[in-house]
């Protein structure tokens, strides 16, 4: 089968079914890694697509794709979700948001030495963006990136870290240029989180996930072959990164499939069918996190056909899928009442989940500001900082 040849839904289900098992569609999904720090399922369930390029479609052969259009990769994507699948949360940061800038921005040999353990899931990668002072107003990153020859050393900390833990690289966003304004002094580089100097603290969460990291980097030494892009593009580079993030999230249902015969999701069916949705008020509540999920399926579909480049309109993707996500599981626990008080109730994990879901990939505030500017087109808010040299900033004194 080449896979230089566009292939019909029909042979892509055949090429799947050699591969993978059905999947259960009264079975719930995974929630970004949530309670579940397995590496081992990912790994192996990356290494047996890996060959036939499915889980990357439109990336090159040679790096683990099969070289798909955008019509072929959504074809795919839509088979994809007709069988069991592992949750890949710990390998989302290396799939969804650095191989695509390596393949926009990096070296062929860049290209060449990390785009194919990305894809097979031998590497783990990690997003070192937000700092202690460097949140929601990222260009405010304090860490210093200075050159030394052939290679650049870096000192600062990072925190909100995802991956952290367990990731083999790491995508940095340091500072290169203080005395310009702090959008344009930004340089992306890949460390190795092995390196001598490079510290990881996890944070646990209150769903009890400890994937969350704070990452203290002292002196590490980055060769100059490690920098991502051009020298003070970092920030461009961010920008078309978090893009990704939030087509991602966006561009997720949760909360598993839908009855065959019925078309609708396990969850609303559970509740159905343990006669929760008896009285009128609960059915009207339930009818409201139905038309969320709804309205969130069918955007994340249009996503997919709109083709590969993220823009603004993911945030709206985010939005939509959060206030879905929250809706289901806050009313879930409402449900059971006095029962929804127990750790071990049904929908426990998802509940305590639910709060990150409007900071992760981004605040809610932050999507919104992006809907209204770059969607919308309204006033932007005012950014009496933006061009004031970083060296006269009053957070890096």
């Amino acid at each position: 089968m080449s896979a230089t040849t566009a292939l019909t839904s029909k042979r892509i289900h055949e090429a799947l079914g050699e591969l993978l098992e059905r999947r259960d569609p009264n079975a719930r999904g995974t929630v970004l890694g949530a309670g579940n720090d397995d590496l081992d399922s990912g790994r192996r369930f990356l290494s047996v697509l890996a060959d036939g390029g499915w889980i990357v479609p439109i990336w090159p052969t040679r790096h683990g794709g099969r070289d798909a259009d955008d019509a072929e990769a959504s074809r795919i994507a839509a088979a994809l979700a007709d069988y069991e699948v592992a949750d890949l949360y710990p390998y989302g940061v290396g799939l969804n948001l650095v191989g695509p800038i390596l393949l926009s921005c990096g070296s062929p040999e860049q290209q060449d030495r990390w785009l194919r353990p990305i894809a097979d899931g031998s590497e783990v990668w990690c997003q070192m963006f937000s700092e202690p002072d460097a949140g929601s107003d990222l260009a405010n990153v304090g860490m210093r990136a200075e050159r030394d020859g052939d290679e650049w050393i870096l000192n600062g900390s990072k925190v909100w870290t995802s991956r952290g833990a367990y990731a083999r690289w790491g995508m940095c966003l340091a500072r290169t240029d203080a005395s310009v304004a702090k959008h344009r002094g930004l340089t992306m580089f890949a460390v190795d989180m092995k390196a001598r100097g490079v510290e990881v603290r996890p944070l646990e969460q209150i769903n009890g996930d400890r994937h969350f990291t704070e990452v203290f980097v002292a002196d590490v030494r980055v060769p100059e072959a490690h920098r991502i892009g051009d020298l003070g593009a970092g920030w461009g580079l961010t920008v078309e990164t978090l893009a990704h993030e939030r087509a991602t999230i966006g561009g997720r249902t949760f909360g598993g499939g839908d009855d065959e015969e019925l078309g609708l999701p396990a969850w609303l069916e559970a509740w159905r069918d343990a006669g929760l949705l008896v009285d009128p008020v609960s059915r009207q509540r339930a009818m409201r996190a139905y038309a969320l999920y709804r309205v969130n399926q069918l955007t994340a579909a249009r996503a997919v056909a709109g083709g590969s480049t993220p823009g603004p309109e993911g945030s709206g993707a985010k939005l939509r899928s959060v206030a879905a996500f929250k809706a289901r599981a806050y009313l879930g626990k409402d449900l059971l009442g006095p029962g929804g008080m127990l750790s071990e109730g049904p929908g426990h994990l998802e509940f305590l989940t639910a709060p990150s879901m409007s900071i992760r990939g981004g605040t809610d505030e932050v999507q919104r500001n992006i809907v209204g500017e770059r969607v919308l087109g309204l006033p932007g808010e005012p950014r009496v900082d933006k061009d004031v040299p970083f060296t006269e900033l009053r957070k890096s004194r």
